[in-house]
């Protein structure tokens, strides 16, 4: 029973540790965040970072870890799918918002960590970022066999879905002071609608196109 009870109160401590942390790195980075605001925010003592992470740079990493592997196992089946890849790429964009989505946090970290060059990413982290271009590389691949989608470069395409999806959560707060304080006439665009904005705009960019149709009617 003590056991049990330990092990209860060791998860709880990391979940803590883990919510305040992600809150405060996408506040003020990886360098402007201190292990005691950490623990002052968990409410726990501030060895436990070490216990549980082995400091401060490694539960940054547990945080973005968790992310990536948890979008990995979303999207990573996505490679194997019968689906036609128009439809498959509808899915990403979904999954992938939908993982990012859940932690309002986690987007603004990643734009901090790019920024920074990769700075605090590791040798375990950095394939993560290619897993999920490969996903992405995939799916266009697919596409441009059986000709639903039109040659392009998959890198640039991969930058441009992904940035567009990081860039639309991660400045969600501004956004919305900007249109609710009237600088800009818009309405609070939800998530769910810019989601299926995405998906048409990649799907539709991507289309390959229809040959013109020669006159008499031949193509």
């Amino acid at each position: 029973m003590k056991s049990v009870t330990h092990r209860r109160d060791s998860d709880r401590t990391r979940k803590a540790l883990v919510e305040a942390g992600t809150e405060l790195f996408a506040r003020h980075g990886f360098d402007g965040t201190r292990v005691e605001q950490i623990a002052r925010k968990a409410r726990v003592n501030k060895a436990m970072i070490n216990y549980h992470f082995g400091g401060k740079a490694g539960l940054y990493r547990a945080i973005l870890l968790s992310l990536f592997t948890a979008t990995l196992e979303r999207v990573g089946p996505l490679r194997d799918s019968p689906e036609p890849a128009d439809a498959l790429l509808r899915s990403f964009v979904k999954d992938f918002s939908e993982m990012v989505a859940r932690q309002p946090s986690i987007p603004i970290m990643l734009v901090r960590e790019a920024i920074s060059g990769g700075r605090h990413l590791d040798r375990e982290l950095l394939p993560c970022f290619t897993s999920i271009f490969s996903v992405v590389r995939e799916i266009i691949e697919k596409g441009t066999r059986d000709r639903t989608f039109r040659q392009v470069d998959l890198l640039l395409t991969h930058l441009s879905l992904i940035g567009s999806l990081v860039f639309f959560f991660a400045t969600t707060s501004l956004r919305n002071r900007l249109i609710s304080e009237a600088y800009v006439q818009a309405r609070i665009p939800e998530a769910d609608a810019y989601v299926r904005h995405v998906q048409d705009l990649m799907t539709r960019a991507l289309a390959a196109e229809t040959p013109r149709a020669a006159p008499g009617g031949r193509t």
